[in-house]
């Protein structure tokens, strides 16, 4: 069918298929899907831009697949930055596409949601993407000093590299290894690519340099249990980076969006990165269980910084008696600035004395000898020996500090900052409340999603990294896949195809019969099973003639004990299934339907928990993965019925489906797990043009798997699959050169292996 003949069975579907406005079958074939995870993501505002962009880079004549990386990737990249990132991602799309730079709108989109997944915050992202104008600015052009000639060489390389750079590094980091790569080789192309795609020693060399510290992104989700377990809080960690604002460095705070942090924190002496966050975060915790946020319009800024600094003290007192490992911490990271460090005749001190007397507070062998300090936390810690007291009361005491100490020096223009910034501490904002709001006071917690309706509801999809063999790394959420529960057909065409191997299916029962485990453990008191219990039948005969209500556990089941093995089997359903089996009337599909029916029917008999699923691809977009038989189902008629109706089509992108499939054979609770994959050609897509790129793929698959305790094994039907399937399994593959013996040879296969 024809794009422009697109029908939707909504409306409302229909009305977005016509917004998008575009005739590529490739979109087509994922619009559905697509949308389905945009609805359960964006507001409806958010969904109205995410169309028009998408419609916008659909026009910029640059083929199908930018447009098809942004709609996959935009639903993920607005859950973790938000909506608002959309306008200065589409002004980097323009300025690219009015450059020579257009052949990286597409490398751009295909990372920008593992990018955003690593950053956590607009801003961060903000910041990555100023990093890519500014190489491409710098590059594009320079060589041998044509202008506006050449695009930049390295941009698409770095856009590509992005994911696996800030695994590494903080967003700083980021902008000074791309400065470095600018400054040295942006008039050398070659070099430059070798750079950029990280190829070069020194651009190794600098990567490690430039390594440093503790990443939030690394340690988030330990802090996410010491939020929950030891503070009974959570909120959602933001990062910023304190490296773009060189005249105020940002300090960290909390709103209604999450808690911000530093995307980095280097160790600080004997105090690690990790407890750099940890005493923040608790500091943070304090806050929110004991501050109470105070008018603030009538207070001079004096009287508010020592509020701040006195209500600081106090929670921290608190937390530390619930904690009092804090205390090293805290202490370790507080500075102690000197008694005489301040000069009151030519500078203002008031921050020194204030942060003297926050170390005083906290620190009962802080040594000062000022009588105001001393009197002052003498009396801080009366107010605390009574109980937790108030931010009121802590409030009133920082006021009666002010009117003590207040200066006429504290007015000089001077000020003395010398050891007196606590950086584990918030800013405080959620400390004061005005009674004339302004801009900075506005509403942060708007609804950001709305619920699709029960037309659009489905899986969206997953997306899977791609091995890479030229660069020997992964291509970061490269592959998007679809599953879903496959269609049903008439389960007794299974029941016939059994009968037609009947004498088949009595050899494989006694074989069947010697590999069972003989050590049976009886279930009793079953509502379903295989055999009457009789002991409790009579009980139950006895109870119901006697006029009590009886018990219906009356069965009893059996499984088997010292045979712990999970087994899934991996079908490819790519349309060479279609064609006819050498010197046979029957097609590939049908002997593989009696094949997977016998071997079903087998595990079954076993007792062994197992799953059948099948896949095929059409391009990296669209990979789709179908449910035949779950592992809690049993070998019946719904599951013979789904694999009645199985169909071939499209193309085989192995390592994808593989890498899904071992999500769920990985969750088995079992001492063995299995992968079976029965597959009639080498793995290849229409998107490959490189035959070895997905062999190499679904090789380093294979690699995963073995180090996740998963054995794969390849049952090939083609008689030329020598050639690779070593390659990709090594010497864990069987290659079925007599296809009409597949019946036969599958189960016994299976049987070999488990026994």
């Amino acid at each position: 069918m024809d794009v422009t003949e697109a029908e939707y069975q909504h409306p409302l579907m229909a009305a977005y298929w016509k917004q998008l406005d575009t005739r590529f079958p490739q979109v087509e074939a994922v619009f559905e899907d697509c949308m389905a995870e945009a609805l359960a993501v964006l507001t409806r505002e958010g969904l109205d831009a995410y169309l028009e962009a998408a419609r916008v880079i659909g026009k910029l004549g640059r083929g199908a697949e930018p447009m098809l990386a942004f709609m996959e990737e935009w639903p993920s990249v607005a859950k973790s930055v938000g909506e608002a990132a959309l306008p200065p991602v589409m002004a980097l799309i323009q300025r690219l596409q009015k450059s020579p730079n257009g052949r990286a709108i597409a490398p751009f989109l295909q990372t920008l949601a593992a990018v955003a997944r690593r950053l956590q915050s607009q801003e961060q992202l903000q910041h990555y993407l100023d990093i890519t104008l500014e190489l491409k600015a710098r590059t594009t052009g320079s060589i041998h000093g044509h202008h506006t000639t050449f695009p930049s060489p390295g941009l698409p390389d770095f856009l590509a590299q992005a994911p696996s750079l800030l695994v590494q590094l903080s967003v700083a980091g980021l902008r000074n290894w791309v400065e470095y790569g600018i400054r040295n080789y942006a008039k050398h192309p070659e070099r430059q690519k070798d750079y950029f795609s990280l190829q070069s020693a020194d651009a190794r060399a600098v990567l490690q340099r430039e390594r440093h510290g503790t990443l939030l992104a690394d340690v988030e989700r330990k802090l996410d249990l010491y939020l929950r377990g030891l503070w009974q809080d959570s909120d959602h960690l933001v990062p910023y980076s304190t490296a773009f604002d060189e005249i105020r460095k940002p300090v960290p705070y909390y709103d209604k969006l999450g808690m911000r942090l530093p995307d980095v924190y280097d160790d600080a002496g004997e105090i690690s990165g990790l407890d750099r966050y940890r005493a923040t975060l608790a500091h943070m915790v304090g806050h929110r269980r004991w501050s109470e946020a105070q008018v603030a319009d009538n207070w001079s800024p004096f009287q508010r910084m020592a509020v701040e600094f006195f209500e600081d003290c106090r929670v921290e007192t608190l937390l530390m008696r619930e904690y009092p490992g804090l205390s090293r911490i805290f202490l370790a990271l507080h500075p102690k600035p000197a008694e005489d460090a301040c000069d009151p005749e030519t500078t203002s001190c008031l921050r020194h004395r204030l942060a003297m007397l926050s170390r005083a507070l906290l620190d009962p062998e802080h040594g000062y000898r000022d009588a105001d300090l001393n009197d002052f936390v003498a009396r801080f810690h009366a107010i605390l020996e009574k109980g937790e007291s108030s931010t009121r009361e802590i409030a009133a005491l920082a006021l009666s500090y002010v009117a003590r100490t207040r200066r006429p020096s504290d007015q000089l223009a001077k000020v003395h900052f010398d050891g007196t910034v606590v950086d584990y501490r918030d800013d405080n904002r959620q400390l004061w409340k005005f009674i004339e709001e302004g801009d900075e006071e506005e509403a942060f917690d708007q609804k950001r999603k709305i619920e699709p309706g029960e037309e659009f509801k489905g899986l969206p999809p997953r997306h899977y990294p791609e091995w890479d063999y030229h660069s020997q790394t992964y291509r970061p959420d490269w592959v998007s896949l679809y599953e879903r529960l496959h269609p049903s057909g008439n389960a007794a065409d299974i029941d016939r195809l059994l009968q037609k191997h009947d004498a088949l299916a009595k050899r494989l029962k006694r074989l069947l019969d010697l590999l069972k485990p003989q050590d049976k453990v009886r279930v009793r008191y079953q509502e379903e099973g295989s055999e009457l219990d009789l002991d409790v039948a009579l009980r139950s005969l006895i109870d119901f003639k006697g006029g009590a209500t009886p018990d219906p556990r009356i069965n009893m089941s059996h499984k088997t004990s010292g045979r712990d093995i999970a087994v899934m089997l991996l079908l490819d359903l790519s349309e060479s299934l279609n064609e006819k089996a050498a010197g046979s009337e029957q097609t590939i599909l049908e002997l593989s339907q009696e094949a997977v029916s016998l071997l079903a029917w087998s595990i079954e008999k076993l007792g062994d928990p197992f799953a059948i699923a099948g896949f095929h691809s059409n391009t990296r977009h669209d990979v789709r993965y179908l449910h035949i038989k779950g592992y809690s189902e049993h070998w019946n008629d719904e599951v013979k019925a789904r694999l009645a109706a199985m169909e071939a089509g499209w193309s085989t992108r192995m390592g994808a489906a593989m890498r899904h499939a071992a999500h769920y054979l990985g969750k088995r609770p079992a001492d063995k797990k299995l992968m079976l994959v029965l597959t009639d050609g080498q793995p290849a897509d229409v998107d490959a043009q490189d035959a070895r790129l997905l062999i190499e793929d679904a090789r380093q698959a294979v690699k995963e798997l073995d180090r996740d305790g998963i054995f794969a094994y390849c049952i090939s039907l083609d008689p030329k699959a020598d050639e690779y399937v070593s390659d990709i399994f090594g010497r864990q593959y069987t290659v079925v050169d007599n296809i009409q013996r597949l019946p036969e040879k599958l189960p016994e296969l299976f049987m070999a292996l488990t026994k």
